[in-house]
């Protein structure tokens, strides 16, 4: 067996036991759904307000546009989100569906300033919060549980 055959027999054992258990996943997300609540609201209202917090809000168009409305989308989904932080009576989107929108929101947002052509090298305060901003949510994403602590405990029980 040559050098790439055990390379590849490594990394399909190692993406069976992904796909199989998820031990290299669950090990990794560490961040409780609670806390992630807590993030979305402060990370909606950040976002709300960053084209005024950053001084780019005279600069118009989406660099302005988009962190506005994702960060309201963001509070709206996580009012909806089946989590600690969600609205009693209205919780209707699993944790799980709760972070893809996450992940694709914020990969949107990081990407923004070459897709939307607003990255500027003499206008960093316009482009680098939507790159920093997409990034850390993207990281934060990968970090957080999927199940709020009480489905958790229920399921580790049964």
């Amino acid at each position: 067996m040559d050098v790439r055959q055990q390379y590849i027999v490594i990394f399909a054992d190692l993406f069976s036991r992904i796909i199989q258990k998820g031990t290299i996943m669950n090990s990794i997300r560490f961040v409780p759904t609670w806390l992630h609540g807590y993030f979305d609201y402060i990370g909606g209202v950040g976002l709300i307000a960053a084209p005024f917090v950053f001084g780019f809000f005279n600069h118009g168009g989406m660099a302005v546009i988009l962190p506005m409305v994702l960060g309201g989308v963001l509070i709206l989904y996580s009012l909806l989100t089946n989590y600690e932080r969600g609205i009693p009576g209205l919780k209707f989107i699993p944790m799980t569906y709760h972070l893809v929108i996450d992940f694709l929101a914020s990969a949107l947002l990081a990407v923004s300033p070459f897709l939307f052509g607003f990255y500027n090298a003499n206008t960093p305060n316009v482009w680098l919060p939507h790159l920093i901003a997409g990034v850390t949510v993207i990281i934060l994403v990968l970090v957080s549980q999927t199940r709020p602590r009480a489905a958790a405990r229920a399921k580790a029980v049964a």
